[in-house]
């Protein structure tokens, strides 16, 4: 049984309950953090607080709760559900109000809310132990505040399933110009010739903290080169490899694009040995 927190209550997930009238429910106006753990240990836990604090200020929500004590409620959150490998979905929102109402309310305590589930252990770097994805490109149809961390997230949900439909996992999203954004529920890595290639983040990407990982990794254990800056189509359609990267998938390559073999269709090289970075590294900051 699955227990959840809501309001300063822990409480089975099955009865936790949130009031129709809260502005998440009505408006989509909250934000939102998925933090993992592995054997019982938070991943990155700072990070997901500093983005959790950008998202709020990006909503005009001031936090309801101290760092000290968003940790103290994901710890025994995940005390109760056991430890192990988890996933912590926290979400914050404007609250209950009596009226719906596009405007703001003067005063309104704000919702907070989560809950664990189960994720896979993550992979070592081995070929055996990689998840692959197939991917479609498609147009970012999305709003133009992609870097607040919101839980409005139906852009994203109607391009996943454009995916889906195409029997594949994930789409990468291009702007206007032909460039890459990101994937519907990823950040997204691209090897070009030896070069590692990223978007540069702005209001049509997110921040993810994996992704900033990644980079501190890569800097600070390879001798890589690492270009942040616009990715083209051309480039993705014609990469050596590519990945998504996201807290419950660390770093994933991409083996099919538009049904295309990428790289044979086989996790590559150097996939391999960023994400053995990533298992030898994921709990210290390098």
């Amino acid at each position: 049984m699955t227990t959840a927190y809501v309001n300063g209550i822990f409480t089975p997930l099955s009865e936790a309950r949130i009031s129709p009238m809260d502005r998440g429910f009505l408006f989509g106006d909250g934000v939102y953090e998925v933090i993992p753990c592995y054997g019982g240990q938070p991943v990155a836990m700072q990070y997901h607080l500093e983005r959790l604090h950008d998202s709020l200020e990006g909503i005009a929500l001031s936090p309801s709760h101290s760092d000290e004590q968003l940790n103290a409620l994901i710890d025994e959150l995940i005390r109760q559900n056991g430890g192990g490998d988890l996933g912590i979905y926290l979400q914050i929102t404007r609250g209950v109000v009596e009226r719906r109402q596009h405007a703001f309310p003067e005063k309104c305590e704000p919702t907070v809310f989560a809950y664990t589930f189960s994720i896979s252990p993550p992979s070592d770097g081995t070929i055996e132990s990689a998840t692959c994805f197939s991917t479609v490109t498609r147009p970012d149809q999305r709003w133009g505040r992609c870097h607040i961390k919101s839980t409005a997230l139906l852009g994203n949900v109607l391009h996943m399933m454009e995916a889906i439909e195409e029997n594949a996992e994930e789409v990468l999203l291009f702007n206007d110009h032909n460039q890459l954004t990101e994937a519907a529920a990823c950040n997204v890595f691209v090897v070009s010739d030896d070069k590692i290639l990223t978007p540069e983040l702005d209001h049509q990407k997110l921040p993810g903290v994996t992704r900033r990982q990644c980079l501190e990794l890569l800097a600070a254990h390879t001798d890589w080169v690492v270009e942040i800056r616009p990715v083209s189509l051309e480039e993705v359609l014609n990469a050596r490899e590519i990945w998504l990267s996201s807290s419950t998938k660390e770093l994933s390559p991409v083996v099919r694009v538009n049904g295309q073999p990428v790289n044979d269709g086989k996790p590559g090289p150097r996939w391999s040995a960023a994400q053995q970075l990533f298992h030898q590294h994921r709990f210290s900051r390098p």
